[in-house]
């Protein structure tokens, strides 16, 4: 494996500039490789190459190039740094809208057609969700209306709300189910808040693992000599800023939900 012998004036080793590279190696020829933004590039198969760089580019000496180290650019820094970071922020927030969907369907003592998102009926041999099958209204505070699309699928409907965990019992007169909304006990409202609590961490748990995939992402390409230890300490910094919005999101929608169960 080849090793490369750099010097660096005490200027920043972070970007190359003239006169700050200053070297020969023993009678080889030499190679002019182009200097791009604040980077450079070269290759070499030599235990030891020693770079110039002066106002025209960089002086390579080097025998036949095998091996070949390249630093990104500062665009391409960001490319990599957007793309990752888009990525990570489409998943917290699918993550959030799992959250939301799991809050919605605890009654909190009001009615929402929310509630019943994660009913399915069987319809003709297969499982559909209610809300494709029937319209879902809240004729008052206290009380949801249900009614299909297709009639003969209201006992199917009655059924699927009867086996759920919902704790309510359905009206069914020929065209429409009735929904009553029973008021919830003190002690209901205690064990309510606990899955509510459960479900918000499990919404931060899916956040965390998020960020660790973002940051597995940018050691790759640490790895792949695509960026530097630095550029991966920067991006690491910015994911986290990312990652702290979307748990303070987690907190609000969980504190919001909790006062909405335990207040009477």
């Amino acid at each position: 494996m080849a090793t490369y012998s750099l010097s660096l004036s005490p200027a920043s080793s972070s970007t190359v500039r003239p006169k700050l590279i200053n070297a020969k190696l023993n009678n080889r020829p030499t190679t002019l490789v182009s200097l791009q933004g604040n980077f450079l590039s070269w290759s070499s198969s030599v235990s030891y190459v020693n770079l110039r760089v002066n106002s025209g580019g960089v002086v390579v000496d080097k025998s036949v190039a095998r091996n070949t180290i390249r630093c990104a650019t500062l665009e391409e820094i960001e490319a990599e740094k957007t793309l990752i970071e888009k990525n990570a922020k489409e998943r917290m927030e699918k993550a959030i809208d799992s959250m939301l969907s799991s809050f919605n369907s605890i009654r909190t003592g009001r009615s929402n057609p929310a509630m019943l998102d994660k009913i399915e009926v069987e319809y003709y041999g297969s499982p559909v969700n209610l809300k494709t099958i029937a319209q879902i209204s809240t004729p008052d505070s206290s009380s949801l209306l249900v009614q299909p699309y297709d009639k003969s699928s209201l006992k199917s409907i009655e059924k699927a709300i009867v086996n759920s965990d919902l704790g309510m019992t359905p009206s069914n007169d020929g065209e429409v189910i009735r929904l009553s909304l029973p008021q919830l006990t003190s002690e209901r409202r205690k064990e309510l808040s606990k899955v509510v609590a459960k479900q918000a961490e499990e919404g931060r748990v899916a956040i965390r693992n998020i960020r660790r995939d973002a940051i597995k992402a940018y050691d790759k390409l640490e790895k792949e000599k695509k960026l530097s230890e630095d550029n991966i300490k920067d991006l690491s910094a910015d994911l986290q800023k990312v990652t702290d919005e979307y748990m303070k999101k987690i907190d609000t929608i969980f504190k919001q939900k909790e006062k909405e169960l335990l207040t009477v």
